[in-house]
């Protein structure tokens, strides 16, 4: 009788120890998973993309008589150098909004994926306006976003360095 139950016993150790070489077997394929999954760049071009889209509705601190204007108004308002009301540049009023913007955005600092970025206007394929911090790497995700107004094209190109 002893020896009936020491051999259940025993069968029940083995049944225990396979349940856990199994259970052991399925977490490393798990991990196997994990770990091979590819890795995400620290930018992605649709995060450029994104911001130039959302920046160019952005609505500054220059006013017309109707409205305060959009960065993509503000662009087209400095290229005609028009003045906002109470007598502010257009085109200052565009660079000090556009460099807040993306320096809030697109955070360089040491600890930071981020190295640099470039931000260029263009109007009728002559440069307007740059924007540059940081340092340029050859890693780099960018995007631009063109646009016309009244027969003129404007293109906003932005590469952020990682």
């Amino acid at each position: 009788m002893n020896k009936i139950i020491g051999k259940k016993a025993q069968e029940e150790m083995v049944g225990f120890v396979v349940i856990v070489v199994v259970v052991s077997v399925i977490l490393l394929v798990l991990l196997g998973f994990l770990l091979r999954s590819p890795e995400k760049s620290a930018v992605e071009n649709y995060e450029v993309e994104s911001f130039i889209l959302s920046a160019l509705q952005y609505t500054s601190d220059c006013e017309n008589q109707l409205e305060f204007l959009s960065i993509e108004d503000l662009i087209v308002a400095c290229e005609r150098k028009e003045m906002c009301l109470e007598e502010k540049d257009s085109c200052e009023i565009l660079n000090d909004t556009l460099k807040d913007m993306v320096k809030d955005a697109w955070n360089i600092n040491k600890q930071s994926a981020v190295k640099g970025y470039n931000l260029e206007i263009k109007v009728e394929g002559e440069e307007k306006l740059i924007l540059k911090e940081g340092n340029e790497t050859s890693n780099y995700k960018g995007a631009f976003q063109d646009f016309a107004k009244r027969g003129t094209e404007y293109i906003v190109y932005l590469n952020v360095y990682y």
